[in-house]
């Protein structure tokens, strides 16, 4: 397969922090491929690399030539004051430029070199560029293109930077956690967008329903070194263990031989022979493996949550709103002890909202809401994590406390502490400013969980976070002895973590679904089914009862038009299906996406008259 994207022994340090060393892989057309690591070892910095934001110390990065490349970062940055639409000209790309290109030579007398641009306008498709741009706003569902970016939600930010990738039909498209901040269906829009194209593909992301329905191959970063896995997320984890337990083997042979080494080393008078000399240097090169940092496979949070009563809290008759947007409408539940719920919605339906008026942030317009006299809050939200940049790691946990309660006269030092959050030692001496993305959102859950809550509310833990971290963090809140609310896009963790959900629907309309979210899934889709079968069998419905004397029997041309309406009806729909199925596929060009919009209504149209004269027919006696 011909190579999109070839890197050779490259290798990047800040200072004395190597995040790689003499790293190479190819990526080939067609392939795609997940990017996994610890938060802090060089996702975001390798793909930054590679679009040319970031620089490197060592080794090479070659494209194919005239290869389209797109690229969503993880914090997409646009000016407060531009529109949705300014936005997406605001970053420039091949057919921005050419844009920016024929209006500067319109502004220039004589129009020097028009007669090539007009040819390149042409090729590239310039001219329908800002239709494209709507085109795909419409199906990520941004719809006001005059919206200041200022206004938008981190949602809908992401989603207008995701059309900005995508809007170029890029050859090799590299996303750098494309689903966070993306409510649970434009992430499913998304992953059924990428499935379908041939793109080439290199991503980073923690969603593992995400890796393991796109990617085919897995490159992992540990250690400073690269690793390759031919297969999806599911077969990384085995293999990835397989590499681990041998590591581990070949750790513990080396320490034992080392042991023996190094007696022999502190007897050996220094005067050696030629052998004595061999194995001197074997001896280094043993040290290098036995001094390895073990792989530890089960590291595990043994926070204690505090004692909580029988009594959680109460809602009761709650209302909210906001102007005409309804987030909460009678709503009233009874919270049970060890409940473990998970909260889901789009974007905009009041789940935040929610969880301000629990904790006391926000007061219900009317309603009351009695809290239990034993719950302890611990809240992770969006907007707590703020600290200090020029205070050390360490610190900022010794600031809340010197010595961590675990419980049955157990406690943790806060270094000891920091470390069950996969915190290493030079870490903890660090400060927050070196920090990545991912690294304070793990330490800030450190701070929340470090003051033992038994309620804990955690509004989209995910974003961010590594998927070490998840697993470390899933299993605690397993076996947590409290209560805990998680609003999250993140399925696999919610299939996890919680027992039931609630799903807000919009306009205060808020649904309870006993089971965790792929059981939702399920349940969904096959409604969906049951409804879609209901509106396409038209002819099973009983015909109208009319009056014995109104009944006439059809005519011989009447009962063959009959019969033909049934196919041509069912043939319609099939072929509805088939238009709906591409618009949503993100498979199609921008010629052929405008040819099926244009023809849905019209076996829209068809359908309904065809179904009106079958209604008509089927009320003559046959």
């Amino acid at each position: 397969m011909t190579p999109c994207l070839q890197v050779d022994g490259l290798t990047k340090s800040f200072g004395d922090l190597v995040l790689f060393e003499n790293a190479s892989f190819a990526i080939a057309e067609g392939q795609r491929v997940g990017l996994i690591a610890k938060n802090g070892s060089g996702k975001s910095t390798l793909l930054n690399i590679l679009s040319g934001r970031e620089g490197y110390d060592s080794g090479s990065v070659v494209f194919r030539r005239d290869l389209r490349v797109g690229y969503l970062e993880q914090t997409p940055d646009y000016p407060a004051e531009l529109t949705v639409l300014e936005a997406c000209f605001h970053h420039g790309n091949a057919t921005v430029e050419l844009i920016k290109e024929y209006e500067r030579c319109m502004e220039t007398p004589g129009y020097p070199g028009m007669d090539g641009l007009l040819a390149r306008m042409d090729h590239e498709k310039a001219w329908e560029y800002e239709q494209r741009i709507k085109q795909i706003l419409s199906q990520l569902k941004i719809r006001h293109f005059d919206q200041k970016i200022g206004e938008l939600s981190g949602g809908q930010l992401k989603r207008v930077a995701l059309a900005n990738a995508l809007i170029t039909e890029p050859d090799f498209l590299m996303l750098d956690e494309p689903t966070n901040h993306l409510d649970i269906d434009m992430t499913e829009w998304l992953e059924d967008y990428l499935r379908r194209s041939k793109l080439s593909l290199l991503m980073v992301t923690h969603d593992r329903y995400f890796l393991d329905r796109v990617c085919s191959e897995i490159i992992e970063i540990d250690n400073r070194q690269l690793y390759r896995y031919k297969g999806n997320y599911s077969y990384y984890l085995e293999k990835r263990q397989e590499r681990v337990d041998a590591k581990n083997a070949e750790i513990a042979r080396a320490n034992n031989l080392y042991r023996t080494e190094l007696d022999w080393m502190r007897r050996m008078p220094q005067a050696r022979g030629h052998k004595a000399r061999y194995r001197e240097e074997a001896f280094y090169e043993l040290e290098k493996v036995a001094k390895q940092r073990v792989h530890s496979a089960d590291v595990k949070l043994e926070v204690k949550a505090s004692y909580i009563g029988s009594k959680i809290f109460e809602a009761d008759h709650l209302f909210k709103s906001f102007g005409d947007l309804k987030i909460l409408d009678d709503f009233s539940y009874v919270f049970s002890r060890y409940e473990k719920m998970g909260i889901v919605g789009d974007n905009g339906t009041g789940k935040s909202t929610f969880i301000k008026i629990l904790v006391g942030q926000m007061k219900p317009d009317s309603g009351t809401l009695d809290i239990g006299e034993t719950v302890r809050f611990g809240y992770y939200s969006q907007e707590g994590l703020r600290f200090d940049e020029q205070m050390k790691v360490i610190d900022v946990v010794r600031d809340i406390a010197e010595v961590i309660e675990l419980g049955n006269g157990k406690t943790l030092t806060a270094s000891q502490f920091l470390q069950h959050f996969l915190f290493t030692p030079e870490t903890q001496y660090s400060y927050v400013y070196k920090l990545s993305g991912g690294e304070r959102r793990r330490l800030y859950l450190c701070t929340v969980l470090m003051r033992n809550p038994n309620f804990l509310i955690l509004d989209e833990p995910t974003n961010d976070l590594d998927i070490v971290t998840l697993n470390v963090l899933e299993e605690y809140l397993r076996g947590f002895k409290g209560c805990v609310i998680v609003v999250s896009h993140d399925r696999y963790f919610m299939d996890k973590v919680v027992d039931h959900l609630l799903v807000f629907k919009g306009q205060g309309d808020i649904r309870d679904f006993p089971g965790n979210y792929s059981d939702y899934r399920e349940w969904k889709e096959a409604q969906a089914q049951r409804e879609k079968k209901a509106e396409a069998k038209p002819k099973e419905e009983k015909a109208p009862r009319v009056r014995q004397n109104d009944k006439r029997r059809m005519s011989f041309k009447e009962k063959r038009e009959f019969e033909q309406l049934e196919k041509e009806i069912a043939e319609l729909e099939e072929e509805k299906k088939r238009i709906e199925e591409l618009l949503c596929g993100g498979t199609l060009s921008v010629d052929e996406l405008t040819e099926k919009s244009k023809r849905l209504p019209v076996v829209n149209d068809l359908i309904d008259e065809k179904t009106m004269r079958w209604l008509e027919l089927s009320e003559l006696e046959g």
